[in-house]
């Protein structure tokens, strides 16, 4: 069993995504450590280790443990981060030193901002979100909780995006458009129109082509 301190974090999700988010925790001073499902069958992450599974990690004691859920898929993400925090583990927000966040802004607990990203004044994000590298969520948006804003998307001002959204690589939101909970925006889409909820949108501009399965 690993001992932790105030510098020590733990990710939860060994595979790309966990790369990415170990990279931007140790550029802030932790010393990481994975857990990941795959284990014992891997037990190692490029030069970081990989201790035990979700269920292992669940044991730890978890006084001032900090933890973090680095899986892109926003129900898995929302379903391990409530479980991490009904068994006392400590979410911290994470700012890559290269983005730029607003003193005004505001972002809750467990959400990743990745490299270059931009959070204008008094956007509003929301728990466990991924806001990634080179994104812009400019003034007064709203980013519901477990969305995933992917690499260069845009929002424009005052934009709403609900829970567990995801807008695909390079995707564009015009100002004051609302888009509802667990919608899909695919990449590189233009979206003019709000988007209800549990659909999946693509195109310039985006249209709704179905469902969400």
């Amino acid at each position: 069993m690993m001992e932790t301190n105030d510098q020590s974090l733990i990710i939860f999700g060994a595979s790309g995504h966990g790369k990415v988010v170990a990279d931007l925790a140790e550029q802030l001073g932790y010393v990481v450590n994975f857990y990941d499902d795959a284990y014992p069958q891997k037990t190692q992450l490029e030069h970081w280790p990989v201790l035990g599974t979700f269920d292992d990690l669940l044991k730890l004691n978890t006084h001032n443990t900090k933890a973090v859920v680095a899986i892109g898929n926003n129900a898995i993400r929302e379903l391990k981060t409530k479980q991490l925090q009904a068994h006392g583990f400590t979410l911290p927000t994470l700012v890559h030193p290269s983005a730029v966040v607003s003193t005004y802004a505001e972002l809750s607990t467990g959400t990743v901002v990745l490299a270059n990203a931009v959070v204008n004044a008094f956007a509003l994000i929301g728990r466990g979100c991924i806001i990634n590298s080179s994104s812009i969520v400019e003034h007064d948006c709203f980013i519901g909780n477990f969305a995933h804003i992917c690499p260069t998307s845009a929002l424009a001002g005052g934009v709403k995006i609900g829970d567990r959204c995801w807008l695909g690589i390079g995707s564009q939101v015009r100002q004051l458009i609302n888009i509802g909970n667990d919608t899909l925006v695919g990449a590189g889409s233009t979206v003019v129109k709000s988007l209800p909820s549990n659909v999946v949108a693509y195109g310039s501009p985006a249209v709704v082509v179905r469902g969400q399965d």
